[in-house]
């Protein structure tokens, strides 16, 4: 069932949620929590069936934030607020609240939100794309004690490492950490398998996917070892090689879809490495609600830290002809300076 309200209020949506459990018989028990979608029009789309696909294991009321940009100075100075209530099939396991901003209601929406938050439920915000920098301080942020953003979304995924690590607050998470778990799980078990000292690893991914700096330093975090990071064609993360005392282990996944987990002294072994879809990766993150301490521990650690293909710390991004300043590790000299090893490293 939809319901289309139009210059609306946080009141009357309240009374279209009542209205519309009524004639479907959908109790409002069962919902364990709020999630609240930052999005725009472009990936609302997306975000949504996502959200509504991991519903299925965390029934929830979610709310998708939608900031509209007004074209004259007169309707950027008018505040409206419309909104679209499903409930029922239209709404996966839960219920939906699509609200649509316009002008000067696009600074407040956290008053919006606020009054629809389910009572005594914990609160996560995912914030699809344009993402802030300091999620904790966001308005929208500050009512949520999960904070979920996503690195690999953003025009400048290193640079946006990089401002994470410097804003950390404990309840923050990124889905570009998330996509790792599946790697993580497996080179914990294989070293698990095969008690050794490791000494150095590479990992070897996309050049524009922070999925791989993020794994790289969990290793160098947790394993206190210099870890290179090299660029391939992908998809995504591709390999990881670590040198240990007990020979070289190496998890390769080639297509995105299957990988061979290679050790000294046992045979090579097929695993089920799929890349995941965003509502796997958004019902993972709601099933904690605590603080990740370990995600914590690798986004800390610096992905300037990171060695190149030669296993010396990644230099200094050179500064701009433009203006003089030193280059963000997420812009293109910065990218052309760190690209052109990997290639020679590739050839040998």
């Amino acid at each position: 069932m939809k319901i289309d309200l139009t210059e609306t209020t946080a009141s009357k949506i309240n009374k279209a949620l009542v209205q519309g459990r009524r004639a479907v018989g959908t109790p409002a028990i069962g919902m364990v929590l709020t999630l609240v979608i930052v999005t725009d029009e472009e990936n609302a789309y997306d975000a949504l069936k996502a959200a509504n696909e991991a519903s299925r294991e965390h029934p929830s009321r979610t709310l998708v934030v939608i900031k509209r940009v007004s074209r004259s100075p007169r309707d950027r100075a008018k505040a409206r607020l419309d909104a679209e209530v499903r409930v029922g099939t239209d709404a996966g396991t839960g219920e939906t609240v699509v609200l649509r901003l316009y002008g000067e209601a696009i600074d407040h929406a956290q008053s919006v939100v606020l009054p629809l938050l389910l009572p005594d439920a914990p609160v996560v915000v995912w914030w699809a794309v344009n993402a802030p920098l300091d999620p904790a301080k966001d308005p929208l942020g500050a009512l949520a004690q999960r904070r979920v953003t996503d690195a690999y979304a953003s025009e400048e995924p290193i640079r946006e490492l990089s401002a994470r690590a410097d804003t950390y607050t404990p309840g923050d998470t990124d889905l570009s950490w998330t996509r790792i778990t599946p790697w993580r799980s497996m080179l914990a078990a294989a070293l698990d398998q095969s008690p050794c000292t490791v000494t150095s690893a590479v990992v070897e991914g996309e050049e524009f996917n922070p999925s791989c700096e993020l794994l790289a330093m969990w290793l160098a975090s947790r394993l206190d070892v210099p870890v290179q990071r090299t660029v391939s064609a992908g998809p995504g993360l591709t390999a990881v090689r670590l040198e240990s005392s007990g020979g070289t282990i190496v998890l390769d996944r080639p297509d995105g879809s299957l990988a061979t987990l290679s050790m000294r002294a046992q045979p090579d072994r097929a695993v089920a490495l799929k890349r995941r879809e965003t509502a796997e990766l958004l019902a993972e993150e709601l099933r904690r609600l605590d603080p990740d301490d370990i995600y914590a521990t690798a986004l800390k650690y610096g992905v300037e830290r990171i060695g190149e293909p030669d296993g010396q710390p990644a230099a200094p991004a050179a500064a701009d002809p433009a203006t003089g300043k030193a280059a963000d590790a997420g812009s293109a000299p910065a990218k052309a300076a760190k690209k052109a090893p990997a290639k020679k490293a590739a050839a040998k």
